[in-house]
């Protein structure tokens, strides 16, 4: 059958290299008795050996053209049901059966890679894990610690939902088209229970973003429509300090006194 070409515009790169193709596989640590979900299966490279091992998989696809590929390509196997969606806009909750919970994996486009996971983020108590491709700089960010220079929103707060683990770089020349980035592979493990207490995430996910939002602040002045730097001194944290060198607990101490002791607006 005719291959699909890769679409800019959808930011497909197909991935053709089978020495990580086995790499990924071999990461899954898949069996026939779990629910697999792959968004953006591209040309099958990895949904075809799944389906082989017997694993039940749904796959999203949002180009009309591939997924008519992919149902002409799998088309005997009935462990397989492609979804002509978009996984920004999928209810990933609606897969799940008889309480089990999903195994995701993903070449996510990198345009919308960060959004993508904190769709899925909400839907946490339905997935087990998710092993995604990213672009190398992306999976450097979500599993940065404290101090270092990648450290930023998109870490404190994917920390707070998941286990994160960098498990490999992809190289260009891995696909094709060839992207001008290095690729890494990821896996997120959500919690059974999140790893501080808080009462809001929206009001931790509203600290993290406004400590970060400019990074050479210190707290005193970065937060201080939120909180008096007297108070951030009570909570054992410096006020002098930068966001960067804060950890999740340290958010979420903040996070908990903010959303307890709103300031007025008048101050």
């Amino acid at each position: 059958m005719a291959q699909h070409r890769a679409r800019k515009r959808f930011g497909q790169n197909f991935l053709h290299d089978h020495h990580i193709i086995n790499n990924i596989l071999g990461s899954l640590y898949y069996d026939k008795t779990q629910h697999w979900v792959e968004i953006g299966p591209g040309q099958g490279a990895l949904t075809e050996p799944l389906l082989k091992d017997g694993v039940q998989l749904d796959v999203i696809e949002l180009d009309r053209d591939l997924v008519l590929f992919l149902q002409e390509k799998f088309a005997q196997y009935h462990n397989l049901t492609v979804h002509s969606s978009d996984a920004l806009r999928f209810d990933f909750s609606a897969l799940t059966k008889n309480q089990e919970k999903l195994h995701i994996l993903g070449n996510l486009p990198y345009n919308i890679s960060t959004p993508l996971m904190f769709h899925l983020l909400a839907n946490t108590p339905s997935i087990a894990d998710m092993t995604f491709m990213l672009q190398k700089e992306v999976v450097d960010r979500i599993c940065a610690e404290p101090g270092s220079k990648k450290y930023g929103r998109l870490s404190v707060m994917m920390q707070y939902y998941c286990a994160t683990e960098h498990l490999f770089d992809v190289p260009p020349e891995s696909f094709e088209p060839r992207p001008k980035v290095m690729s890494s592979i990821v896996r997120l493990v959500p919690h059974p229970q999140p790893p501080v207490l808080i009462d809001s995430v929206t009001s931790l996910n509203t600290v993290v973003t406004t400590a970060f939002s400019q990074r050479r602040k210190t707290l005193r002045n970065a937060l201080k429509k939120l909180i008096h730097d007297t108070d951030i001194t009570t909570l054992n944290i410096d006020p002098s300090a930068r966001a960067e060198t804060l950890s999740l607990q340290n958010f979420a101490a903040l996070s908990q006194f903010i959303n307890q002791n709103p300031l007025e607006e008048s101050e």
